[in-house]
């Protein structure tokens, strides 16, 4: 006669459940990483505390040039310098990568971005040839001429980019990535687009209707952020509409006239349609303009499937 053991009676262990989170954890930290109310914080405490840090350097450094157009490139080229570490930085703690930000590497001064500089100088020498057609503009003739014009064209070139790159970056970069993790894309772009149409009231012979203009312009580059996938369209499109006021057309830029000017182009007309000291920006016809950019936007670059809603 066979006997088979019965296995003993052990009682199972239950798996042991996770600690929960610390309050630590639950204040600071989501399912995506650092909350996005922190991440946007920590972002615009690293860029202040950096400017407070190295701005007596910078004053150093341009004090010899503070007479000159050139202090214009040391202080973009500090402010931009800020921002991208800050991102660098940002990027390191919340483990992502810095294209993420906006401004992949990959694509830089790609297509798109070319596409966007070829909009841009559209978008603005269509605006003044209806104002020409209207008798409240006239391009005028150069003042500028030979190596001296194209010294000018170079350098005022550099300058735009170098604030294309800061204020695309830090108004539709970290600060829009972090805040659309919260609040949603298009709430973030509408509040970002707001503030960066309130820091343009600071700005020399500005006015609220140019201020406004600002505000929905910028609205209009979160607008291709969200078709591209991200900033360079509006870098370069950003880049060359200032570039084209500036240099080549010679008319005030949200209030400031640039030396070095190619044209010494006139307006003659109410401000209401001229823009008046602002420039075209603060012109009524901008807002008709920005909307046709809107249009015409969507016809040429559809929205993505996974962007649709």
């Amino acid at each position: 006669m066979n006997f088979q053991a019965e296995p003993p009676n052990i009682p199972e262990i239950p798996p042991s459940s996770p600690p929960p989170p610390s309050l630590g954890s639950r204040i600071f930290l989501g399912s995506d990483g650092l909350r996005s109310g922190w991440s946007l914080a920590l972002y615009l405490v690293m860029c202040a505390v950096m400017i407070f840090i190295m701005q007596p350097l910078v004053r150093h450094v341009a004090r010899p040039l503070r007479y000159t157009a050139w202090s214009t490139v040391v202080g973009y080229l500090f402010l931009v310098t800020v921002i991208f570490v800050a991102a660098l930085l940002l990027g390191s703690i919340e483990k992502r990568p810095f294209g993420a930000y906006g401004l992949p590497v990959s694509s830089a001064f790609g297509k798109t971005f070319w596409q966007g500089v070829i909009w841009g100088i559209a978008a603005l020498t269509v605006l003044l040839l209806v104002m020409r057609g209207a008798s409240a503009f006239y391009f005028g003739s150069p003042v500028e001429h030979g190596l001296r014009a194209l010294k000018f064209a170079v350098f005022w070139a550099m300058v735009f980019l170098l604030v294309g790159f800061f204020e695309e970056f830090f108004f539709r970069g970290p600060a829009l990535f972090s805040l659309s993790r919260g609040i949603g894309f298009w709430w973030s772009a509408l509040i970002l687009s707001v503030a960066f149409g309130a820091v343009h009231i600071g700005n020399k012979g500005e006015n609220p209707a140019g201020a406004v203009a600002a505000a929905l312009i910028g609205l209009f580059f979160c607008f291709t952020l969200r078709r591209t996938g991200n900033l360079w369209f509006a870098v370069g499109f950003h880049a060359s509409w200032d570039w084209g006021e500036s240099y080549l057309y010679g008319v005030p830029d949200s209030g400031s006239t640039s030396p070095g000017h190619l044209l010494g182009s006139s307006f003659h007309g109410p401000s209401w349609l001229t823009g008046g000291s602002v420039g075209p920006e603060g012109s009524a016809l901008v807002f008709l303009l920005i909307a046709l950019l809107f249009v015409a936007f969507h016809r040429f670059y559809p929205a993505p499937w996974d962007t649709v809603a």
